[in-house]
């Protein structure tokens, strides 16, 4: 499992080809999964490159590298116990490979370990670490993942995140809950289900403006509310915290 994450042009990547085979996928499911992805995602060029790699032949065939960004975009949509272990451990590689490019490769004595001085060294300190990573909480490691990331969400891209983590909530609860608790506007009118002022005071939120013209020529503008990487970080652990505590 030491090569789940690799260096290419000074930033830590994965291939299509090293998820499909890691969560025990078809790489053709996975290519589909994000080629879906490429038609909604607008920075979709900033986490995903399209390329080419051999198969065990040697013949080359498309495939993806992908960022941090990417992985964790693609990720939400697998779920299971093995789903969420896999995903902890790709985590901690991609920590572990960024941390090595922030610390200039150096030799600096880090939460007791010695860091190496080149690639190889990185991957197998990752490895030596995995036995750490498997008693961490789910969590802790998906706060990590999503506090970092650049993308923003769709409320129910983040339902079906918590649905991979055990919470048992769909798109409509959980706007129902964010109306209820006081992160969305709750009263009917144009601003309903907008973020409330709390929620953007807390960078929970971004809105995206559009437009578009109806059949009567007039010009029609939506807001949609998306989830930024604090803000799924904030919901996820908020759940997990309160299901923690139902179940203590």
């Amino acid at each position: 499992m030491n090569d789940l994450v690799i260096m290419k042009d000074q930033q830590a990547v994965t291939s299509s080809l090293q998820v499909a085979e890691t969560f025990n996928k078809n790489h053709r499911d996975v290519l589909r999964a994000i080629d879906d992805l490429e038609k909604d995602v607008r920075n979709f060029a900033q986490m995903f490159l399209v390329t080419d790699l051999p198969d065990t032949y040697g013949r080359g065939r498309r495939a993806y590298y992908m960022n941090r960004d990417g992985f964790t975009l693609l990720a939400m949509g697998f779920t299971g116990r093995k789903a969420v272990k896999f995903k902890m451990q790709y985590i901690e590689a991609f920590n572990q490979m960024e941390n090595e490019l922030k610390q200039g490769y150096s030799t600096k004595n880090v939460g007791g370990y010695q860091v190496p001085s080149n690639y190889r060294g990185a991957l197998l300190l990752a490895a030596d670490l995995q036995e750490q990573v498997e008693i961490m909480k789910p969590k802790a490691i998906f706060a990590d993942s999503v506090s970092t990331s650049h993308t923003t969400i769709l409320i129910g891209d983040l339902a079906k995140i918590l649905k991979g983590n055990g919470i048992n909530i769909g798109a409509r609860r959980l706007f129902q809950w964010m109306r209820d608790n006081g992160y969305l506007i709750k009263r009917k009118g144009a601003d309903y289900n907008s973020p409330t002022q709390k929620s953007m005071n807390l960078g929970l939120f971004q809105i995206k403006e559009s437009s578009h013209v109806n059949g009567d020529g007039v010009t029609v503008v939506t807001k949609t509310p998306k989830v930024t990487g604090k803000g799924q970080n904030y919901f996820v652990n908020k759940f997990l915290s309160e299901n923690e505590r139902l179940e203590a």
